[in-house]
C-alpha cells in the first residue's frame, strides 16, 4: 500500500511523464528510414505512371483516330461498375498523394540532413555513381513539378494559348506543341525529368535496404536505361510535331 501510495504521489507531484507514442505508421514515418521507404515506394509508384503515360502517348505515331480512342479508353475504364472518369480520378487522385508525399519526404529528409551533417542521405559511393544528377535533384524536382502544373493546364484543364477541345486529345497535344516555346519547355521539363528519374531510380534500390556490390552495377544500367527511354520517348513528341511527323 505504502508503495502504490508513493507511486501515485509521484505522478501526481508534476515528475514529467514519458510522451506517449504514436501509432506505429505515424512513428515510423517520422523516422528518417521511414521516409526513405515512403519516398522509395512513392518514387516506384510515379516511375510506373511515366513510363505507361509515356507508352500511351506513343499511339500519337498512329493517327488522331486511334489517339483519341485511347483518351475515351481511359475515360471508361471500371465502366459500368464506376460512373465515367471516376476510375480515371481515383488514379489521378491517387498520384497527387503520391507525388506530395514524395516531397514531403525529400523535404523532411533534406531537413534532417541538415541538422546531422555527419549523416548524409547519399553514401559516398552513390553520390559519385550518380554525380551531376544526385547534386540537382532538388532543382529538378523543382522544375519537373511546375512542369506538371503547366501540363495539366495545357492539356487537362483550360489549355494555355490554343483552340483547345475537351475530348480531341490529339488535336490539342499537335496544336499545343506546334508552338515552338511551348515544344522547348517540354523538351528542358523532359530533359530534367529524365536527370532526375535516373538518380531516383539508382537511389531507391538504397532507400529499400537492396544494396549489394554484386547488384550495383545492375541498378545502374537500369537507371540509365530508364531514364534514357522515357527522355527519348517524352522528347519525341514535340520534336515530331515542329518536324511536322505529326501534324493537326
Amino acid at each position: 500500500m505504502a508503495t502504490t501510495t508513493v507511486a501515485r504521489g509521484s505522478a501526481a507531484g508534476g515528475a514529467p511523464r514519458a510522451k506517449r507514442k504514436a501509432p506505429f505508421p505515424i512513428e515510423f514515418y517520422r523516422s528518417a528510414l521511414g521516409k526513405k521507404y515512403i519516398m522509395a515506394i512513392t518514387g516506384i509508384m510515379l516511375m510506373g505512371f511515366v513510363f505507361a503515360h509515356m507508352v500511351g502517348n506513343l499511339k500519337m505515331y498512329l493517327g488522331p483516330n486511334h489517339f483519341n480512342e485511347y483518351g475515351e479508353f481511359l475515360r471508361q475504364i471500371l465502366v459500368p461498375i464506376l460512373p465515367r472518369t471516376v476510375f480515371l480520378w481515383l488514379l489521378r487522385l491517387g498520384l497527387i498523394g503520391a507525388f506530395a508525399l514524395h516531397i514531403s519526404s525529400a523535404y523532411s529528409l533534406t531537413r534532417m540532413n541538415h541538422a546531422a551533417r555527419e549523416m548524409k542521405y547519399q553514401s559516398k559511393r552513390d553520390y559519385i555513381a550518380a554525380n551531376f544528377a544526385s547534386r540537382t535533384m532538388r532543382w529538378t524536382g523543382i522544375i519537373v513539378g511546375l512542369f506538371l502544373v503547366w501540363h495539366l493546364f495545357d492539356l487537362s484543364w483550360t489549355g494555355t494559348g490554343f483552340h483547345y477541345v475537351r475530348g480531341l486529345a490529339y488535336q490539342n497535344v499537335a496544336n499545343s506543341l506546334d508552338r515552338l516555346p511551348v515544344a522547348i519547355l517540354y523538351l528542358v521539363a523532359n530533359i530534367a525529368l529524365g536527370i532526375h528519374l535516373f538518380h531516383g531510380s539508382w537511389s531507391l534500390f538504397q532507400s529499400m535496404g537492396w544494396n549489394n556490390p554484386k547488384f550495383n552495377s545492375w541498378r545502374r544500367n537500369f537507371a540509365a536505361v530508364f531514364a534514357a527511354l522515357i527522355v527519348i520517348g517524352n522528347c519525341s513528341f514535340p520534336l515530331a510535331v515542329q518536324f511536322g511527323i505529326v501534324s493537326n
